[in-house]
Parts: C-alpha cells; sequence; structure tokens
C-alpha cells in the first residue's frame, strides 16, 4: 500500500465515526505531496498517520486544522522527524481489556499475564477495572470500561491474576509525567473520556506497579514466561502490537508462543495475524480479531468499544 493509500484506509476504517478531526486529517494528508514526500524519507513502521499526528500534539502543534497541521508540520519537521524516529504508538488503551475480559475469565483461574508490546502496562489490570456490556456490569473498579458487544453472554465475574508482566522495546513509567504526555497524546483529540480513563488507570497501575521487562517480544519472551508462578495459568496476550513487528520476526514469535505453556490470546488485525475461514466482519469499524491459541473468536474495534461474538 502507498503512503497515500494508508491514510485513506486509517481515515476510513479506524477515524470515521470515531474522530471526524483524524478523519479529514487523514485525507488531507494523503493528497498533500509535500508531506507525503517528507513522509517518504522515514522507514516504513514510522510514517503511520497516529504516530505523525500524536507527535505533533505532543510538540504542540495543531491538528484540528489541515492547512495548519501542513504548515505547522513543514517548517518544523526537523524535530517532528527526530520524534518520529524515537517513538512508537504505545496506545496504552485500557478499553481494550473489554474485549479480553470474556477469555481471560474462562481460562483457568488464576491467571498469571503476560503482556507483549505492554506498553504502560494498564492491560495489565483486568481484574482491578469494571465493565459494562450494554446493560450488564461485571467487577466493581475503576474506570469502568464500556463494550457494546454481540452474540456474547458476558463473564459473571473478572479474573483473578496473581501475577502480570510486560515486555516492550520501550517500556513506559506511569509515574513518569513525560510517560504519562506521550500516553495522552496517542489520545485522539476528541476523546476526552478516553484521557479521563487513561488518569484513572495509570493512578490504579502507579499504586501496584507491574513488572515491566524491556526486550524483544522473542529473543527476551521465554525468559520472562519462566518468572510466571507455578500453579497460575499463563496468558501471552498482544493487542494491536504485530503490525509494528517485520513479517519474518512476526512469525517467528507466533512459533514460539505456541511452544510455551499456558495460553495466548490475540487481538489484532486479519491483515496481521492470518485465519483460515475467517467471516467478513459486520462493518468496516470492526477491523480486529479476537483469538484464543491461534483460533478466532470475534471482530473487535481498535479502541474495545465493541465487539461481535462469533467463536
Amino acid at each position: 500500500m502507498t503512503i497515500a493509500g494508508s491514510y485513506v484506509d486509517f481515515a476510513v476504517r479506524e477515524a470515521r465515526g470515531v474522530s471526524p478531526l483524524y478523519e479529514r486529517l487523514a485525507l488531507a494528508v494523503s493528497r498533500d505531496a509535500e508531506l507525503l514526500a517528507l513522509l517518504d524519507g522515514l522507514p516504513p513502521a514510522k510514517r503511520q498517520p497516529n504516530l505523525l499526528f500524536s507527535v505533533v500534539r505532543w510538540l504542540g502543534g495543531p491538528v484540528d486544522d489541515p492547512a495548519a497541521f501542513h504548515d505547522y508540520a513543514v517548517t518544523h519537521w526537523p524535530a517532528i522527524e527526530a520524534q518520529l524516529q524515537t517513538r512508537a504508538t504505545q496506545t496504552n488503551e485500557t478499553g481494550r481489556c473489554a474485549v479480553l475480559l470474556p477469555v481471560l475469565a474462562a481460562l483457568p483461574q488464576p491467571l498469571a499475564l503476560l503482556e507483549v508490546g505492554a506498553s504502560a502496562g494498564l492491560c495489565l489490570y483486568p481484574d482491578r477495572y469494571a465493565y459494562r456490556y450494554d446493560e450488564q456490569q461485571v467487577g466493581s473498579g475503576e474506570p469502568v470500561l464500556e463494550c457494546d458487544a454481540t452474540g456474547l453472554v458476558p463473564p459473571a465475574r473478572v479474573p483473578q491474576v496473581v501475577w502480570r508482566a510486560g515486555l516492550d522495546l520501550n517500556p513506559l513509567d506511569v509515574t513518569d509525567p513525560d510517560d504519562v504526555s506521550w500516553l495522552d497524546a496517542l489520545i485522539w483529540p476528541e476523546h476526552a473520556h478516553r484521557r479521563a480513563r487513561l488518569r484513572t488507570a495509570a493512578a490504579v497501575a502507579a499504586a501496584d506497579p507491574p513488572l515491566l521487562v524491556r526486550g524483544d517480544l522473542v529473543d527476551d519472551l521465554p525468559a520472562l514466561a519462566a518468572r510466571a508462578p507455578a500453579g497460575a495459568t499463563l496468558v501471552v496476550f498482544h493487542t494491536s502490537v504485530l503490525y509494528q513487528v517485520p513479517a519474518a520476526r512476526r512469525e517467528a514469535f507466533v512459533r514460539l508462543v505456541g511452544e510455551l505453556p499456558g495460553h495466548w490470546v490475540a487481538n489484532e488485525g486479519p491483515e496481521v495475524l492470518r485465519y483460515d475461514g475467517l467471516p467478513d466482519p459486520p462493518s468496516d469499524a470492526l477491523h480486529n480479531v479476537l483469538a484464543l491459541d491461534g483460533t478466532p473468536l470475534a471482530w473487535t474495534r481498535g479502541h474495545g468499544q465493541a465487539m461481535t461474538w462469533f467463536g
């Protein structure tokens, strides 16, 4: 896919109906020859819309007007490029726990959770949050994560978690204001509810920090998995992470995780992890696939706000 095509795809599949500002901005960039030429000088993994928009927001630039965004980006490109080269989209969206919960609650308890691409580890606390699936609430914590669920009988209770650890090339620290400001910049402009949720979830994590290890998802996974306590079900999971991993490393990870004890929960795009016999998604908005041990179970939205169960 061309760079322009990837921005159109982001606008239509991810931002439409979710962030009008980012939809308009992504479409404008897709037609902006000057910005496309600048993006073309970056490695492919550094050209993605959400990374560019988040870096500009973090630097204090405008994202609410495409013309102003163009002028700012062209004028400040050296600073933007430097941040693009060193940062990654580490959207630590706790809402994704809502689509993970039905699988986690159904596994043998208690659980030892190991998240690959953990960012600051906020998705390692599914037992501390509360959930609302349409009219049914599960759990009693904060924040309350809402999910429009189709074809699903919600679990009766949250899982029991006795160990939580994360693996990331660049783990973020929820007690570091700079790291939290980057997480805030990754949240889309109109999403005040997600900003409030970030603050609440960060407080949960800061009160009981997870084990976060700087490392590679292939080279360093076995050693971290081996630290999980005996008697707990190891669950290696990840959400919207593998698109950032080169194909060969992704394949090596899939082979490795299949050899580990316990279970593997993936929530990724079907172009990233391919499945045979996958039903068509009910809409373009549901563009991730939730799977357990390589078996697809549901279509999900990117931030966990909806899911359609077919497993």
